[in-house]
């Protein structure tokens, strides 16, 4: 089981030196080089960190000295430097490269995971009460059950045994998970040797399993529950292979929710909700959370 710390002069020290590893100093060589790239990026964990807005983190380094001097900021940046940072910083090259430097600093040069679980989640998009939510119909008696079209959705492959997330992927949902398999194990793959990967129902398919067994041996484990319910068993090799032998080897399949853990972590520490309204707002703030995760983890080793 994991630890995250509760320090954020830790968590700031971990980001600025994760950032350090993956960013250059400056975006340009004509740059006003008042704040390094680093330093910005800091700011952004903090800001997620402290559940605030980007007026809010400025705040508090103004307000805890300790902090500044943690990340060697001179002066304190204005919040309209920080908006500006994120949609440079968080690019999903940038803030991929921002995930491998914490994956490696974490796991050093031992970069082999035995087992890795897949899996989503979705994520608010406002701030609606419980109660706005379940409210009365106009003229009705009944409880109305109020249904949104879409949610921000975070895909992640976890290492069961750190519980870093290795990869992650930001989409909006509601959507199929059957076609994330081969990106997310891709990314991990691009991070660190897998040895077995699991994953619930939602991916299940036998072009899956063949990528990850043939193509890149790696064992992989998903209730072939897809379809129609039949007695028959299922025509893909592998597919009939989960179909017969899953059960007997449950142990290692129950490993899985190790996932779960790592979402509810997330969303304990860090928030459920989404405070960024256009799409690409919101997947570089899904990254943003994968990545302070990261860093919890990173600050307690």
């Amino acid at each position: 089981m994991s630890y995250t710390s509760k320090s954020p002069v830790t968590v700031a020290r971990e980001a600025l030196y994760a950032a350090e590893d993956a960013l250059p100093l400056y975006a340009h060589k004509f740059s006003p080089r008042k704040f390094t790239q680093p330093q910005l990026f800091a700011c952004l964990v903090l800001k997620t960190f402290f559940k605030t807005d980007y007026r809010g983190v400025t705040i508090y380094l103004e307000d805890l000295p300790e902090l500044a001097r943690t990340l060697r900021l001179d002066n304190v940046p204005h919040y309209t430097t920080l908006q500006k940072a994120t949609q440079r910083l968080l690019t999903l090259p940038a803030a991929n490269r921002l995930l491998t430097a914490t994956v490696y600093r974490a796991l050093g040069q031992r970069r082999r995971v035995a087992l890795a679980a897949f899996d989503s989640t979705g994520l608010q998009c406002g701030h609606a009460s419980s109660y706005y939510v379940r409210r009365r119909a106009r003229g009705r008696k009944d409880w109305q059950v109020t249904t949104y079209k879409h949610f921000a959705k975070l895909e992640a492959a976890v290492d069961c045994e750190s519980h870093l997330v290795i990869a992650a992927i930001p989409r909006r949902g509601p959507r199929v998970d059957t076609d994330r398999f081969v990106p997310l194990l891709e990314g991990a793959l691009r991070r660190v040797r897998l040895g077995a990967v699991l994953a619930d129902a939602g991916y299940d398919s036998e072009p899956n399993h063949r990528h990850a067994r043939d193509k890149h041996g790696v064992r992989s484990f998903i209730p072939a529950t897809a379809g129609r319910p039949t007695t028959k068993p299922p025509t893909g090799r592998y597919r009939r292979q989960m179909k017969q032998r899953l059960n007997k080897d449950y142990g290692r399949y129950g490993q899985r929710w190790q996932v779960e853990t790592v979402f509810s972590l997330i969303k304990r520490r860090l928030g459920s909700v989404v405070q960024a309204r256009s799409y690409w707002s919101q997947c570089r703030e899904l990254m943003l959370l994968a990545i302070v995760y990261n860093l919890l983890i990173l600050a307690e080793l």
